[in-house]
């Protein structure tokens, strides 16, 4: 099987620690397929904003969803380029010094800009996105209102300037290092709870579907010391 490389630009070339750089697509989707929060970074009228939003990636586009009424997502509607990154932190390294203890990460930051989805693709957009964060949910609620439709800005980003991050393994190498010091990694992962019913909930009612879908596909439950 071949894999498709991200092409390398001015922007997304990585010059500290380039053997990091991860250039396979499939790496992207994973993160990307595997994340919650995107944070979306822009300057407008000369000041850095930045903007954590829910996401979903459809195919080779990135969709970004907020409110018609938030002003930075209008100005990202407007034209203005934006970078969205999506961050997962895998571990901890503790190392035999400060300046070389580190974390375990996987990194995606999309460079572009944006556009409006509107009509039928919009509700198209707004279904993927649900199926990202509760797969399923979509057919066991009641469809969005005209009204909750027009509160509701989804971006379409294409991922075609794309930079792959990724560092896994130990601590690096030490000089003189001490081998009575505790040297290693720190797995982190997140795990979900109990889900917890609305207060008007009846007691006969099962958990959903979706509930369980999101359960195994987001944060599989571990245990922790």
């Amino acid at each position: 099987m071949t894999t498709e490389l991200l092409p390398v630009t001015k922007r997304t070339r990585v010059h500290r620690l380039r053997e990091r750089q991860v250039r396979d697509r499939a790496v992207l989707y994973e993160i990307l397929d595997g994340g919650l929060v995107a944070h979306v970074a822009l300057c407008v009228e000369g000041e850095p904003m930045l903007l954590p939003v829910a996401y979903a990636r459809d195919g080779d586009r990135l969709l970004l969803h907020g409110s018609t009424a938030a002003g930075l997502l209008r100005a990202v509607a407007g034209g203005a380029p934006i970078a969205v990154a999506v961050t997962h932190v895998d571990g901890l390294v503790f190392a035999r010094s400060i300046f070389d203890s580190s974390m375990n990460y996987r990194s995606a930051v999309v460079f572009g800009t944006a556009r409006v989805v509107e009509g039928d693709e919009r509700v198209t957009a707004l279904r993927a996105l649900s199926d990202h964060l509760m797969p399923g949910r979509w057919d066991e609620v009641r469809p969005p209102t005209a009204r909750e439709l027009a509160a509701t800005l989804v971006l379409a980003l294409p991922l075609d300037e794309v930079s792959v991050k990724v560092r896994t393994g130990g601590p690096s190498a030490e000089e003189a290092a001490d081998p009575a010091i505790w040297a290693g990694v720190l797995p982190l992962r997140a795990h979900t709870g109990e889900p917890l019913p609305a207060d008007d909930l009846s007691p006969d009612v099962p958990l959903p579907d979706s509930l369980r879908a999101a359960r195994r596909r987001h944060v599989p439950a571990t245990t922790a010391d």
